[in-house]
């Protein structure tokens, strides 16, 4: 089958690689859409996703697609079923499972490559889609199961001011989610003036550029008091660093972006000391795949509001050793 494969660090090339088996559980889903995630970028540079990278492999984990074949024990799903899979598998069994905490399974495992014409994951991680919900949307739910937990991590409570850091694609789903759901100020804190009037529109009450502005002084200006809860959706030493300056007086922080480990942020411990905060991480997306399915279907989050292009295998190979439309939001591979 033709695959975006990674063979090695920025060793990356549209080549035939072998279609994965279909086991007697599994669903063989041909790929329609697949979406560039901030993953994929670091693998491409030589560092871990969510898992493990072990080379040659497909890039890819955001997918839609239609049921090709079914494994013999599959009861649920049928060839012609209109899908996306949850590419995070987990086990049922071990310690961690057993406590609810599937994200964290002992034997866990990635089961989409999705940058490639077909997939082959258990039935358990595979979602019907209603006929509504077109497939190049559908190819958002697991970057927005993705959002959902991390929310769930931020636990907004009523009247909340929320600051979310970086509006890309993860960030502008936030606020979208946020914004239908709010009880207190929402304040955008992004870099590119070009997002102000976004941010504004979908429902954020204060956009702030730290490049031309003091955001706490601008924060108080505008007579927020607390920052309360906090959202770092870029993943850059920066802004990782920033955003407990941000914070006020007993805020919970999540840092949803990825960091890097060679790289990594300076702790001001002193000042999370004296503010009293709570400093979350979000790791993958349990139990939020079919809560994303449905807010995609009705609107709450809306994709052309992030999208920055719909591209080719070929392309997306450029645009990884290239980022230009990544940088202004999310980049789809249409596989067929």
């Amino acid at each position: 089958m033709k695959a975006l494969v990674l063979n090695g660090p920025k060793d990356l090339e549209v080549r035939d690689f072998p279609q994965p088996a279909l086991a007697d559980d599994g669903v063989k889903i041909a790929v329609h859409y697949c979406g560039l995630c901030g993953t994929d970028m670091h693998k491409y540079n030589g560092r871990a996703g969510s898992r493990k990278v072990i080379y040659p492999v497909p890039l890819g984990h955001e997918i839609s697609g239609i049921v090709e074949a079914v494994g013999k024990n599959v009861t649920d799903f049928k060839v012609g079923d209109r899908v996306t899979a949850d590419p995070n598998w987990s086990c049922g069994k071990c310690f961690y499972c057993r406590k609810g905490m599937i994200n964290m399974c002992e034997n866990g495992r990635g089961v989409v490559k999705g940058m490639a014409e077909y997939v082959c994951p258990p039935q358990e991680n595979v979602y019907h889609l209603p006929d509504e919900l077109s497939l190049r949307d559908a190819s958002m739910v697991e970057p927005l199961s993705c959002v959902l937990h991390g929310l769930k991590q931020l636990d907004v409570k009523l009247g909340d001011s929320v600051l979310i850091l970086g509006l890309g694609a993860i960030g502008t789903m936030m606020l979208e989610v946020l914004a239908k759901t709010k009880s207190g100020p929402i304040i955008v804190v992004e870099t590119q003036e070009a997002k102000r009037e976004t941010a504004l529109k979908l429902g954020a009450d204060l956009f702030v550029n730290p490049l031309n502005e003091d955001v706490n002084e601008t924060i108080r200006k505008a007579g927020i008091k607390n920052v309360d809860r906090l959202i770092e959706c870029v993943g850059a030493k920066v802004t990782m660093e920033n955003i407990i300056h941000y914070a006020g007086k007993c805020a919970t922080i999540v840092m949803f972006g990825v960091g890097d480990d060679a790289n990594p942020p300076l702790y001001y411990s002193y000042e999370a000391f004296q503010k009293e905060l709570t400093i979350k991480n979000s790791f993958v997306n349990p139990h939020t795949s079919q809560m994303a399915i449905d807010m995609l279907n009705y609107g709450v989050v809306k994709v052309d509001d992030f999208l920055a292009g719909v591209i080719s295998l070929e392309e997306m190979a450029e645009e990884i050793r290239n980022p230009n439309l990544s940088r202004k939001g999310k980049v789809i591979a249409r596989i067929r």
